[in-house]
């Protein structure tokens, strides 16, 4: 089973990462290429991102989708969100159109890996300045355009779309886990919001 957080930048993937692990800590957990790739290899990344950026990134995204586990498996980000933020810079000149085909067709071709893409929505999350993540609002609300435009073309059944606090998020998404038959027997008492689901 392999799920993805996924969707403009500060909208809360990475918290709603950090909670499953405490709730659910048997299962996988993937953190982010995007600030690995600037950590790691120095390479720019948001409006700044090149050729070399975005086939890193979207080489991983493979990477995470093919690969075999044993248990469910929780991603920070999927190809939807390379292929959406390589459209991007694509369109401004950043990238070529050889590294957007290649988003393109890591799409295409993962798609279907993906049981479940959890979108995080935007309007319940301000731009919060992590020192990594750009605070361009123009530049996120553009990002936001072209999600929805791809997210058309993915089965509903694929698709959870969670909003409002963390504690309806968590809520909420725990609800779908269970339904897909997902042993979600977290562990309450650690849990932050333990009176609350």
């Amino acid at each position: 089973m392999l799920i993805s957080f996924s969707g403009a930048q500060s909208t809360g993937k990475s918290t709603l990462l950090k909670l499953c692990q405490d709730m659910i800590p048997e299962w996988n957990y993937i953190p982010e290429i995007t600030r690995l790739v600037k950590r790691e290899y120095d390479l720019p990344i948001n409006e700044g991102g090149n050729d070399i950026t975005q086939m890193m990134i979207t080489g991983e995204h493979l990477r995470n989708a093919y690969t075999k586990r044993d248990n469910p498996t929780i991603i920070d980000r999927c190809s939807l969100d390379g292929l959406v933020y390589t459209h991007w810079l694509c369109d401004h000149g950043n990238v070529s159109m050889g590294a957007y085909n290649h988003a393109r067709w890591t799409f295409d071709n993962t798609i279907n890996k993906y049981d479940l893409i959890v979108y995080t929505q935007p309007e319940d999350v301000p731009v919060d300045n992590d020192g990594e993540r750009s605070v361009n609002v123009e530049f996120r609300n553009q990002i936001i355009e072209l999600f929805e435009s791809y997210m058309a073309s993915i089965p509903p059944t694929k698709l959870l779309r969670v909003t409002g606090s963390v504690k309806e998020r968590m809520t909420f998404m725990m609800l779908q886990f269970e339904l897909m038959g997902l042993n979600t027997m977290f562990n309450r008492d650690l849990h932050p919001y333990k009176n609350k689901l």
